[in-house]
């Protein structure tokens, strides 16, 4: 599986997501600065990966010392304001950085986004494991997924699509139908992209032909990712999934969600007061610098909020959870 970033000799290479499916390009980052861009761009984009990428990020940032590892820890944060895996990894690099002298900083903070990774990795292989309990054995199943929760999401093999693959591998799955997932088109260019090189059976649909192909019978379940989840298990994700939720509950398809307990914030009560990021007006009325409207008012929110009453159950690499 090919991941999202590299890090070696001081440098994090991040694969430039904007441009696949038809470029694969690394952008070198060398400051923390640089990182900050790239999440911020979305050329590097998904809850875990960019919780990732962020404590690479301040690993470039302690070479300069403790005021600039904070300085670079604000701006990381305010990157990209939904997803808790960005300010949670954040967080835990500037405490492990607390802990120790200014000599043994680097190498601190370096251990620290080091282990970030890999328990992300476990994470993914846990939960893939756990989620494809919940389809059983002696049949085929197909399912629907939204925008991207590969291993280009996650940095492991994903948390949706990581359930994916291993119903995949354990023969019980038949198709995987993937919303296009607008304006940025996420799950056309990005998870087919990973499901086509896995030799996974997929078919795409646009967003709005969803209900539709559940009415003709064709998805057994939805599973998406999740960007933050509240104490009372209301999920953000990427917009669409609340549409898909509702279709889901009208067509009696489960509804699935997984996500590592990083995405879990115990100080969001519910999902009202999770912050949705509203993003550029130019993102709805072209693709890719070409447009494809007249300059109208444009909504643009980049998540919306799935209600926990909604969802059938959460996946996570320590067990199901059923609101």
């Amino acid at each position: 599986m090919i991941r999202p970033f590299t890090f070696a000799d001081g440098t994090l290479s991040i694969l430039d997501q904007r441009l696949l499916p038809h470029r694969e390009q690394w952008i070198p980052c060398t400051t923390a600065r640089e990182v900050t861009e790239a999440i911020r761009t979305l050329a590097v984009r998904g809850a875990p990966a960019i919780g990732i990428a962020a404590a690479y990020g301040l690993v470039l940032a302690a070479r300069g010392g403790r005021h600039d590892l904070e300085a670079a820890g604000h701006a990381l944060v305010a990157a990209r304001p939904t997803a808790v895996n960005l300010p949670w990894a954040v967080r835990r690099c500037l405490a492990a950085a607390r802990r120790v002298g200014d000599a043994d900083l680097y190498d601190t903070i370096r251990k620290e986004a080091d282990a970030i990774w890999a328990e992300e990795i476990a994470a993914n292989e846990a939960m893939s494991t756990l989620g494809a309990t919940l389809f059983e054995q002696g049949r085929t199943w197909t399912v629907l997924t939204h925008c991207n929760a590969g291993s280009l999401a996650t940095g492991g093999m994903g948390t949706a699509l990581g359930v994916i693959r291993r119903l995949h591998e354990q023969g019980k799955l038949s198709m995987v139908y993937m919303d296009e997932t607008r304006p940025l088109l996420q799950g056309a260019r990005i998870t087919a992209y990973e499901l086509h090189a896995d030799g996974i059976p997929c078919t795409l649909i646009t967003d709005g032909m969803a209900g539709w192909t559940m009415k003709l019978g064709r998805i057994d379940a939805v599973i998406v990712g999740a960007d933050r989840i509240a104490a009372n298990l209301d999920a953000a994700n990427k917009v669409g999934s609340y549409s898909l939720a509702v279709l889901a509950r009208a067509h009696h398809i489960p509804f699935y969600i997984a996500a590592p307990r990083s995405t879990f914030d115990p100080d969001i009560a519910g999902g009202e007061e999770i912050p949705i990021e509203e993003r550029d007006p130019q993102e709805v009325l072209g693709f890719q610098g070409r447009p494809s409207a007249p300059e109208v008012r444009v909504f643009n929110p980049s998540f919306d909020v799935v209600p926990h009453e909604l969802i059938t159950a959460l996946i996570t690499e320590t067990g199901i959870v059923r609101p």
